[in-house]
């Protein structure tokens, strides 16, 4: 089973740069997406219910701005849209696909680039999310928690470490809640496989860095302890350009 999470910027704008056919090529069974920027109404539907795909989507109460979404070719038995607190469901954070045998969840955790007021918010998530991922946990051992999440974890994650040492992404705040995180049960399904650092799955626009690979890696699949077994690869798709980060895919068996 192929699983797919992508932040792709603007869903509108990736499929004026090729999403649709690039999706028909790769055929994941379930893609979870970030950042959509629409409601399923913005877009025509129905090229990827041609594809074998039912459509979830939880867009922000703000219009043209953050906002998830799963399409998935696998039917699910239930669909969780938000995590119950209106201050990061109005911002569409989180939606949920319940299959037999695992849980997919695709999450946009908030940047804190903007300044001190949503860098409080940031860590305020952190907070709430650390104990709602536990809580998910004990009602479902086996769940794969796939997103954005806008922290690299370790200096391996990130092209230049010093200089990001006091720069929102890789706070030492955030990479220890990160270190408590995966501490508590969590599997980082990447480096589960892969120990090569340069390996990024976003850049910025800024001074050509993605052409010269100087990029973050703060795109994941987490999986409960209790998927180790059923993990067969996880790989980023770094050529793969309809927005500043790209896919990164897991298989499950």
């Amino acid at each position: 089973m192929k699983l797919i999470s992508y932040n792709v910027n603007g869903i509108r704008s990736a499929i004026n740069k090729g999403f649709v056919d690039w999706l028909m090529l790769e055929n994941p069974d379930i893609i979870g997406l970030q950042e959509i920027k629409a409601q399923e109404k913005d877009i025509d539907a129905s090229r990827f219910r041609d594809m074998g795909y039912e459509l979830y989507f939880n867009p922000a109460v703000k219009k043209g701005y953050s906002g998830v979404a799963i399409f998935t070719k696998i039917k699910p038995k239930s669909i969780k849209f938000g995590m119950g607190l209106n201050k990061y469901d109005d911002e569409g954070r989180m939606i949920q696909a319940d299959f037999d045998g695992f849980s997919f969840n695709s999450s946009y955790f908030p940047s804190g680039t903007t300044g001190d007021i949503r860098q409080r918010f940031k860590y305020e998530f952190l907070d709430d999310i650390y104990g709602y991922f536990q809580d998910l946990r004990r009602e479902n051992p086996q769940l794969i928690l796939s997103g954005d999440y806008n922290i690299c974890h370790k200096p391996i994650d990130i092209h230049n470490p010093i200089s990001n040492k006091n720069t929102s992404g890789f706070l030492p705040d955030e990479r220890a809640w990160m270190d408590k995180f995966t501490d508590s049960g969590f599997i980082d399904t990447f480096r589960h496989f892969n120990s090569r650092p340069h390996q990024y799955s976003w850049w910025s626009y800024r001074a050509n860095s993605r052409s010269k690979n100087l990029g973050w890696r703060i795109d994941y699949h987490m999986a409960t302890i209790a998927l180790e077994n059923r993990l067969k690869s996880a790989v980023i798709l770094p050529d793969i350009i309809h927005s500043d980060h790209c896919p990164i895919m897991l298989e499950i068996e």
